[in-house]
């Protein structure tokens, strides 16, 4: 079985939980990274960020060479803003299309799930949802016991 880990993270969070999956299951990882992205500090990143998802803005991303025909399993992972996934998904989304694959979510946030989930699973009809969990602020709190329960839960998954 091939898998992939796509995630973005403005402050680490998402990364932790996606590298913690992606070396529990010797997945391949694929990082979004938007060209120009939203300020890491201060209350200017909920302003910038909010607005993205707000209006469904589609940052451009810095080039990436995936082949997502190889794989059988992807986890999709993105922080919490303004109830959804980041705007670099809205891009991801628009230029490529997974089809018929197992699809395992997760989200990172510092107040609650929010509809990210239903937002993901909007964009990927055609494929099975393995399942989704969610993480309050996993670097802030319990960071060993959080890498435990995504190792549990993803190995539930698949």
């Amino acid at each position: 079985m091939k898998g992939l880990v796509i995630y973005y993270t403005l402050e680490g969070n998402t990364q932790f939980i996606a590298d913690t999956l992606a070396k529990e299951m010797d997945f391949d990882v694929l990082q979004l990274k938007p060209i120009k992205d939203v300020p890491k500090k201060g209350f200017s990143k909920y302003v910038w960020g909010g607005k993205q998802v707000l209006f469904n803005q589609k940052p451009e991303l810095e080039p990436f060479n995936k082949d997502f025909e190889q794989y059988d399993v992807i986890i999709m992972g993105s922080p919490v803003w303004a109830s959804s996934y980041v705007p670099a998904y809205n891009t991801f989304f628009s230029e490529n299309s997974i089809q018929n694959k197992k699809i395992a979510l997760f989200c990172c946030y510092a107040g609650n799930e929010g509809k990210i989930f239903e937002a993901f699973k909007s964009k990927l009809s055609g494929n099975e949802i393995l399942g989704q969990i969610g993480f309050k602020d996993p670097l802030k709190y319990n960071t060993q016991q959080n890498m435990d329960v995504a190792k549990k839960w993803i190995h539930k998954c698949i």
